[in-house]
């Protein structure tokens, strides 16, 4: 048996705005589906289609309570692992900066790699990397 990872669920305040972010990041959706208030809401990477993020909004199937346990731990940051790869680390964060994303921290060579961090309107923090050894984009 093989399993391959297919969506990764990112707890959002806002699916619009949320997906507004991820454009500037340059995903496409790929799936949006509405249910009454429920929406099921993918994007994926242009160069990675087959692994999308479900932009999720805290609520259904959970409770009142736990919907706004998680909201507040978005808001802090506290619940995204995401970890975007590029070739380029110093240019994507030029790029992603002209675009408006806001930046945690900036772009520089930590020995590990070159990585920066962002945030996205929700909250949620995200690292891009461009691991050692890499060789940079000429």
């Amino acid at each position: 048996m093989i399993l391959q990872v297919s969506h990764a669920t990112l707890w959002v305040r806002d699916q619009d705005e949320a997906l507004e972010f991820f454009r500037k990041l340059d995903f496409e959706v790929r799936e949006d589906v509405r249910n009454g208030d429920f929406r099921w809401l993918s994007v994926a990477s242009r160069e990675d289609p087959n692994v999308a993020v479900v932009l999720a909004k805290p609520g259904f199937p959970m409770d009142s309570e736990t919907a706004e346990l998680v909201e507040n731990a978005v808001a802090k940051g506290m619940l995204s692992t995401i970890v975007f790869s590029t070739d380029d680390c110093f240019g994507a964060y030029e790029e992603l900066k002209s675009k408006g994303i806001e930046f945690t921290r900036p772009a520089d060579n930590r020995g590990y790699g070159i990585d920066a961090s962002f945030r996205d309107p929700s909250g949620n923090e995200f690292r891009m990397l461009q691991a050692a050894g890499q060789p940079a984009a000429s």
